[in-house]
């Protein structure tokens, strides 16, 4: 056990990101469930380091992260610990009264939700407190040791030539101007981008159709797709499988062992496009919330 005396909780600040991401890609193994990923905050780097930073929160002993935090939204915290403390008691239980606590600077007061990897013995300390069970995932795996099939898909892996169309197809798959070509470039020169790979989809009229970015943890440990979105004059025409299993080939290429993504349980047509693309799913995860 910790002394809970010795756990710090801290803001890194921008010269400290670069611990947290390395930290984050230790942790990563493909006998831990689904967890928060260098990708995540890689993904969150288009806000600029920064932002970024003034959204990670961290807790340390003697030095050592030991937990990470990263606010996904100002009432949304994704956390995850070192695996070899899941099922410490002391660094539970100082979780609990930083999460509780709005004076700390984690989370505000009023209805909150946070996202604790499956395993953790923070999940039942929350929930004992009064914390509820709140929305399903369905975390989804793929194997990468054999070699990825054909997506099917002309892949181009977007540059600063091309990030006019791979941010064109984001804003249209997700319905939101903010992804712009701007942003991309803010993406793409931040640190965590040298592991990564953003994708754009051609059909055979050469039409960008889709697009995905992956994420590497370095050889050996679990890649993430984060994001993955079809154009919305293409769908339904498997364009949304397509990409996945190129995806899966880019990461395989990366040197990382699986594939990992995530999505809502209540996005029914999301979890059979990965597993169409042969990623298999893992038992639901679900969220922990506090009430208002």
């Amino acid at each position: 056990m910790i002394q809970v005396m010795t756990i710090a909780l801290n803001e890194p600040g921008v010269d400290g990101l670069i611990g947290v991401v390395e930290a984050l890609r230790v942790w990563q193994d493909d006998r831990t469930p689904l967890q928060l990923h260098p990708g995540d905050l890689g993904w969150a780097w288009a806000l600029g380091a920064e932002r970024l930073a003034a959204a990670v929160r961290t807790w340390s002993v003697d030095g050592r992260i030991i937990a990470v935090g990263y606010l996904d939204g100002p009432d949304v915290l994704r956390l995850t610990t070192a695996p070899d403390l899941r099922q410490d008691g002391d660094l539970a239980r100082r979780l609990l009264a930083d999460l509780d606590d709005p004076g700390r600077g984690v989370l505000p007061p009023g209805k909150v939700g946070v996202e604790i990897p499956d395993g953790a013995l923070l999940r039942e300390v929350l929930l004992a407190a009064g914390w509820n069970e709140d929305e399903p995932w369905t975390p989804l795996r793929r194997d990468l040791s054999e070699p990825v099939r054909d997506s099917g898909l002309r892949i181009e892996v977007a540059g600063p030539e091309t990030a006019g169309v791979r941010t064109a197809v984001h804003r249209s798959a997700f319905g939101s101007p903010k992804f712009t070509e701007e942003v991309w470039h803010v993406l793409a020169a931040g640190p965590v981008y040298a592991d990564a790979r953003c994708l754009i989809g051609y059909d055979d009229e050469d039409n960008a159709v889709a697009a995905a970015t992956v994420w590497s943890a370095g050889p050996g440990r679990p890649g993430l797709l984060e994001p993955v979105g079809v154009h919305a004059d293409h769908r339904g025409r498997g364009y949304g499988t397509a990409i996945s299993v190129a995806a899966a080939a880019a990461l395989r290429e990366l040197g990382a062992s699986s594939a990992l993504v995530s999505t809502p349980s209540s996005n029914a047509a999301a979890v059979a496009t990965y597993r169409a693309a042969g990623y298999e799913p893992s038992s639901e995860r679900l969220d922990i919330s506090r009430a208002a």
